[in-house]
């Protein structure tokens, strides 16, 4: 039993330490791992970059038929939502809302696809840069907004990975190994 405690520590803290020197998380680094991971790099889940690459506009636009949201929409209401609370947390005029949510889906136009994705990609580097200029008292004050934002991100991606599922055009070797 001693013998077997001794390698359950080994394993767990010796191991891990061996040749390299461990980090403590700031409140920075967690939050720009958060947006980046939601944007364009896959950890636990397949990021944005990633969810979307390769679409035609015309497989953007596909739906099941059972009233469900295409790629399209979805990352249409993405950028939006994105762009909405950068405009907040920057202390800019928001845009006009009419407060109805299923606009931010239904607005999608194929003829824009390339640059509603080159839109996402945009809000979401933004974003980064956002929290990478922050000082810690900033970064305290639009922590909770960019938590939001990165799991808001991260439920939508799933949707989008599981309508190119649905629809076939989905590549299993671009899911997180």
């Amino acid at each position: 039993m001693k013998r077997l405690f001794l390698m359950f520590l080994l394993v767990t803290i010796a191991i891990p330490a061996l040749g390299q020197e461990q980090k403590t998380p700031t409140l920075k680094s967690i939050l720009l791992d958060q947006l980046r991971s939601t944007h364009n790099t896959s950890d636990w889940f397949v990021c944005a970059d990633v969810a979307v690459a390769g679409l035609t506009a015309e497989q953007a636009s596909w739906t099941d038929g059972k009233g469900n949201h295409s790629v399209g929409q979805l990352v249409n209401h993405l950028a939006f939502w994105n762009e909405r609370q950068l405009e907040k947390l920057t202390g800019q005029k928001q845009a006009q809302y009419s407060g109805n949510n299923d606009e931010t889906f239904n607005s999608f136009d194929s003829k824009s696809w390339g640059e509603t994705v080159k839109r996402l990609d945009a809000v979401l580097a933004e974003l980064e840069k956002l929290v990478e200029n922050a000082d810690e008292a900033k970064l305290k004050a639009i922590a909770p907004g960019i938590a939001h934002v990165s799991a808001h991100n991260a439920y939508h991606i799933g949707q989008i990975v599981f309508v190119r599922k649905e629809q076939g055009s989905w590549d299993a070797t671009k899911g997180v190994k």
